[in-house]
């Protein structure tokens, strides 16, 4: 009886020391498990990881930056709209840009006197030249008649509207489905 007790207590032993050794295994990084090579080369260092720099979700890129010269842009609303021939075709009071965000028209407020009787007329970007803008007093010029752009229909905000444009220079707008 005796030799059964020591025998298990032995196997007790040798259990519990195996469920020891595994656990201990588990526990250790996935390269103190890797089988040991048969060089006795000293280990050598990982390579430093790239520092990458760790931002909040909600962090925001800074800005882009353009430095745009005075003499380089000017702004075009209010600015007086003049024909080839010198006359005044009114001030530009709108621009018309499609849904990519693309200058297709301004909206001149052409007519009148003093803002009496005026109208609201659309011509096409590409029929207006900016060339001889240096100051705000200068003007921009339109390659139309007068007499063209007073046979234009008179825009409207929110309906479909006629964009009067140089001969030939005009592109459809593609409807939008």
């Amino acid at each position: 009886m005796r030799t059964a007790g020591w025998l298990v207590l032995s196997i007790a032993i040798v259990a519990e020391m195996t469920v020891a050794v595994s656990r201990a295994a588990e526990e250790l990084p996935p390269s103190a498990n890797a089988a040991p090579t048969e060089t006795n080369a000293p280990p050598t260092a990982a390579p430093p990881a790239s520092v990458v720099p760790v931002t909040p979700k909600d962090a925001v890129p800074p800005p882009s930056v353009t430095i745009i010269g005075a003499s380089d842009a000017h702004g075009v609303l209010g600015r007086d709209v003049r024909s080839a021939a010198d006359e005044d075709m009114g001030r530009i009071v709108d621009v018309i840009v499609d849904r990519e965000g693309h200058v297709r028209a301004a909206v001149i407020d052409f007519g009148g006197f003093l803002g009496v009787g005026s109208r609201k007329i659309v011509v096409d970007w590409n029929a207006l030249r900016f060339g001889k803008i240096a100051n705000k007093k200068d003007s921009i010029t339109l390659e139309l008649t007068k007499a063209q752009v007073a046979a234009a229909p008179e825009y409207k905000e929110d309906t479909p509207m006629v964009v009067l444009g140089a001969s030939g220079s005009l592109q459809p707008l593609q409807a939008i489905q």
